[in-house]
C-alpha cells in the first residue's frame, strides 16, 4: 500500500530533525589553526631580506630545467645576469702584489649587484682626483651597464680618520671627501657615454664600514671597531657602483 502524503511529509521532517545543524566541531579547531599558520607565514615574509641576484639565479636554474627559452638578442641583463660578468671581470684582473687580493669586489645584496673598487687605486689620499689607471677600470664595466636597465648609485666612503687642516678648506669631513668622489666618478661615466639620467652619487663618510653586518646598528662605538687597524681602514677607503635593483 502506498504510503499518503501526510505520511512522506511526516516521515522526512523526522529526517531532517535528526541531522545537527552547523558545521562540524573540528571544523573550527582546523579554521583556526590555517589562520595561525597564515599569519606565521606573513609574518616571515615581513621580517625577510629578499636577495634579488640570489632569487634570478634560482628562477634562472628552475627555467633551465624547464626548458627555459633562449635569451633575446636585445633583452636587457638581469640582475643575475650582472653579476655573472662582473665576477668574470675581476676573476681577469690581476691581485695586488703585496696583499694578494684584487682592488676589486663583487657582492650582492637586498639593494642590488656591488661592485666595490678600493680607493688606493682609484683616489690619491685625501683628493677627488682620480688615478690614471682607475679610468681603465671603468671602461670594462661600461659594457654591463649599457646592456642592464638598471639605475646606477655611485657611493663614496672613507675610513674614520680626520682629515688633515691643510684640506679642510676643501673638505670639512669625510662627508664632502666621498661625496665629491662619487660625484667624479658620475662625471667619468657621462664621459664614456652612460646616460646621466641612470646615475646617482652618493657620499655616506665613514659611517658605512665595509665589512658591518646588515643587522648592526651603525653608532660611534661600531665605527671604531671597523676602523681599529690599517687593514680595516683600507678596506673602508672605496668607492661602490651598484646596480639597484627594481624599485630601489
Amino acid at each position: 500500500m502506498a504510503a499518503t502524503p501526510q505520511e512522506i511529509k511526516k516521515y522526512m521532517n523526522k529526517g531532517r530533525d535528526s541531522v545537527e545543524e552547523g558545521l562540524p566541531g573540528w571544523f573550527g579547531t582546523f579554521a583556526d589553526m590555517m589562520t595561525l599558520l597564515f599569519a606565521f607565514f606573513v609574518l616571515l615574509a615581513a621580517i625577510s631580506t629578499i636577495d634579488p641576484v640570489k632569487l634570478q639565479n634560482m628562477a634562472d636554474s628552475m627555467g633551465k630545467s624547464v626548458g627555459k627559452k633562449q635569451k633575446l638578442d636585445n633583452q636587457a641583463m638581469s640582475l643575475g645576469d650582472i653579476h655573472k660578468a662582473a665576477t668574470k671581470m675581476v676573476e681577469e684582473m690581476a691581485a695586488d702584489p703585496t696583499t694578494g687580493e684584487k682592488p676589486v669586489e663583487v657582492t650582492t645584496s637586498p639593494k642590488g649587484v656591488t661592485i666595490g673598487i678600493s680607493s688606493d687605486i682609484s683616489f690619491e689620499s685625501g683628493s677627488a682626483t682620480t688615478k690614471p689607471g682607475f679610468l681603465e677600470i671603468l671602461k670594462k664595466i661600461v659594457p654591463t651597464i649599457d646592456e642592464s636597465y638598471n639605475m646606477i648609485a655611485i657611493e663614496g666612503h672613507t675610513d674614520s680618520d680626520q682629515l688633515p687642516k691643510a684640506l679642510a678648506v676643501k673638505y670639512p669631513s669625510n662627508w664632502e671627501l666621498s661625496g665629491a668622489r662619487a660625484a667624479a666618478v658620475v662625471r667619468l661615466l657621462i664621459g664614456l657615454k652612460i646616460d646621466p639620467v641612470r646615475l646617482q652619487a652618493v657620499g655616506y663618510g665613514e659611517f658605512v664600514p665595509r665589512d658591518k653586518n646588515t643587522a648592526e646598528i651603525i653608532d660611534q662605538s661600531l665605527i671604531e671597531k671597523y676602523n681599529s687597524n690599517p687593514q680595516q681602514k683600507a678596506r673602508n677607503r672605496r668607492v661602490e657602483i651598484t646596480f639597484l635593483a627594481p624599485n630601489r
